[in-house]
């Protein structure tokens, strides 16, 4: 008999990527994981067996929990979530299901620099403007959404990145930065396997907006813009960063779902339409 508690893979691929995504957490075995060590954009990995222990974390979250294919682990740890009070649902057909339908998969052992709690950690230069904002945005939506973002002196980034056990991105001399004509956004969509039409259309608009090409796409002139509006009404970068996630979310959803979309004022009347 069915699980009440599960959802597609049509209806998760389809918040992937959003601010209403749940937060996917992967109990797949060691041995399974080995096999395909990908996983599903937004995923944590947790031990299935130790649910009681973690399941009290992700209080007052959305969460949808994979196995390899939807059976016991998953919702075993579905049900233990629910028992502290987690909106939780597992994935129907676990990582095989997703995995065959050739759904976006992420290679997230590019990441190197986690803390104690599973985070990964990035260090960049203060007060940001594209890039620095646009990347975070990628990683916390499609790879880590637990992602720490530390923002530090141009001169310090190296150094905090080497004492504090983080990765560096867009500065000189680093792999998380800019490659010929390509920006770190371009990069981070590269190594992290990140190949949507979406995002391809994405990068192109983040491209042509941090590196002043704004030829590449019409709306790079209009994303520096507001990068700008908001570099001058946030003087902490953090608090930059949430407010700008929202900005990023907009294009987003622009690049998958509404490029074909027009919009004209004076709306046409009916009597015009039934002429044509």
């Amino acid at each position: 008999m069915p699980s009440n508690t599960e959802i597609t893979i049509a209806q998760l691929s389809r918040l992937i990527g959003t601010p209403n995504a749940p937060l996917v957490i992967d109990v797949r075995i060691d041995e399974d994981y080995a096999a395909d060590p990908r996983v599903i954009p937004g995923t944590l990995r947790r031990p299935a067996r130790a649910a009681a222990d973690w399941a009290s974390e992700f209080a007052g979250r959305s969460v949808v929990v994979v196995c390899q294919r939807g059976h016991k682990l998953s919702q075993g740890a579905v049900a233990w979530l629910l028992q502290e009070g987690v909106k939780a649902e597992n994935l129907e057909g676990g990582f095989e299901a997703w995995r065959q339908a050739k759904l976006l998969l992420v290679d997230d052992s590019k990441i190197k620099a986690r803390d104690h709690k599973g985070r990964s950690v990035w260090v960049t230069r203060a007060r940001p403007k594209i890039d620095r904002i646009a990347c975070p945005w990628l990683i916390r939506r499609f790879v880590d959404p637990q992602a720490v973002f530390l923002f530090v002196a141009s001169a310090e980034v190296l150094a905090v990145a080497d004492r504090f056990n983080a990765t560096a991105f867009d500065i000189d001399g680093v792999f998380w930065s800019h490659h010929g004509e390509k920006c770190t956004f371009d990069t981070m969509i590269e190594e992290f396997a990140l190949h949507t039409p979406a995002l391809a259309r994405l990068a192109t608009i983040v491209r042509g907006a941090d590196t002043s090409r704004h030829e590449l796409a019409p709306q790079s002139a209009g994303l520096l813009a507001a990068s700008l509006g908001f570099s001058r009404m946030y003087r902490d970068d953090l608090q930059q960063l949430d407010a700008s996630m929202a900005l990023y979310d907009a294009f987003y959803r622009w690049c998958r779902d509404a490029v074909e979309e027009t919009h004209d004022w004076p709306a046409p009347t009916r009597q015009a339409e039934a002429a044509k």
